[in-house]
Order: C-alpha cells, then sequence, then structure tokens
C-alpha cells in the first residue's frame, strides 16, 4: 500500500479518468482529476500533487503548453500518457520537461511501474545533497569523482558530466538534443553521433557488460535513460 502520494490525472476522456482512478485506488493511491488544461493547473496548484499523469490532446488548450506552464513552478514528476505516439511528440515532450511518455493504449502494469520509479526518483532527489548512490554506482558531486561497487572510476570531465546529468535524472528518458546542450552546449545541438560515441565509451567503463548495458538504456530515436 503506498502512502501519502496524491495523482492528478490531466485527461478529457471520462473512460481514461475512471480507469486510472480505480487502478491507482487499488494501488494505494489518492487520486485528483482534471478534464482540461486550466483545471489541471489550478488543482495542481492547489493540491501540488506528488505526480501528474497528463494527457496532450486537451480540448481548451495543447498538453504541451500546459506541461510548459505547469514547469514554470511545478517540480513533481509529470508523466505524459498520449495517443501521440510520433517521435517529434515525444521528443518535445521530453524537451519541455516530462519525465516520462507512455502512448495509448497502456498497460496498467506497466504505467504502475513508471509512477513507482518516478515518485521514488523524486522522492530521494529531494534528500540528496553531495552523494548520489544508485544501484552500484555512486557519485560525489562535490569531488568530481565517481565508483562503481566502492572503486573508483577513471573518466574524463565530460564522461563525468554526462553519467552525472544521467545519474540525476534516473528514469527519466533525456533527448538527444538536452544531453547535448547540457553537457556541450548549444552549439553541439545536432551532434548526436558525437553523444553516441562517448555514451559508448562510458558504457565500457560502467557497465558490467557493455554490449548488453543495463545502466545506460537507449531509447531509439529519442535519447538515453539511466536505469538500475
Amino acid at each position: 500500500m503506498t502512502t501519502g502520494n496524491n495523482i492528478l490525472i490531466i485527461d478529457d476522456e471520462v473512460q481514461i479518468r475512471r480507469l486510472l482512478e480505480i487502478t491507482l485506488n487499488l494501488n494505494g493511491y489518492k487520486v485528483t482529476e482534471a478534464s482540461t488544461a486550466r483545471e489541471g493547473i489550478l488543482s495542481a496548484a492547489s493540491n501540488n500533487p506528488s505526480l501528474i499523469i497528463l494527457d496532450l490532446g486537451l480540448p481548451d488548450e495543447d498538453g504541451l503548453i500546459a506541461l510548459k506552464k505547469l514547469r514554470e513552478w511545478y517540480m513533481n514528476p509529470v508523466i505524459v500518457l498520449s495517443v501521440r505516439n510520433s517521435e517529434d511528440d515525444i521528443v518535445k515532450a521530453l524537451d519541455n520537461g516530462a519525465n516520462d511518455y507512455l502512448t495509448k493504449p497502456f498497460r496498467t502494469g506497466e504505467l504502475l511501474a513508471r509512477i513507482r520509479t518516478s515518485l521514488r526518483l523524486s522522492q530521494s532527489s529531494e534528500k540528496a545533497d553531495f552523494q548520489l548512490t544508485l544501484g552500484s554506482i555512486s557519485l560525489d558531486l562535490a569531488g568530481h569523482t565517481a565508483k562503481k561497487n566502492d572503486i573508483m572510476l577513471k573518466l574524463t570531465s565530460t564522461e563525468y558530466s554526462l553519467l552525472a546529468i544521467l545519474v540525476k535524472n534516473a528514469g527519466r528518458v533525456l533527448t538527444h538534443q538536452y544531453l547535448l546542450r547540457e553537457v556541450w552546449g548549444h552549439g553541439y545541438l545536432n551532434q548526436t553521433q558525437y553523444l553516441r560515441v562517448f555514451v559508448a565509451q562510458l558504457r565500457k567503463k560502467i557497465e558490467d557488460d557493455h554490449s548488453h548495458p543495463v545502466l545506460i538504456i537507449t531509447e531509439p530515436g529519442i535519447g538515453y535513460r539511466f536505469g538500475e
């Protein structure tokens, strides 16, 4: 039973809201609902939910615009749940602050797993200051060092920066453009091959088997996600 987690559903489809409400209630979550972007933003401001499930096809405003408005002040996880399944839509949502993206129709088991991961990582990040540990990987943010199973990793400054941003956003899909901008700067936004080279180097240093990575997971055509 999960306690203390209030989830806001912003979706104009009554059937989807009912399905989500039943599923989430059965798993111990308190549910608040909104059928428009305006209702959803007001509800988020009033209730400060632990997590928001956001549809993009809202009747009064595109969900991406609503997401941008939410991200001006709302810091908890947002999972987009939408019929839109194009790579462009997914990238836009992730770049505008979504923590995760699932397409309809969806499997309730997968959605629950994504919710648990997003909430757990959000709660653990609130407690983290200069030390981050996820599975076998630990980072000393102050000392700019990284360890695997308590053994120091020999990383270049760029490799460390890339690993740090992945670990800080563990469980969240980070787009190629986001990683290139954050690690290398705006001048590298189209250099996806450059990013692939560094990811390959990093995998060789942190994965048990770099040919079958379980820590840095590729989201084809979108970017990368750090797993545990």
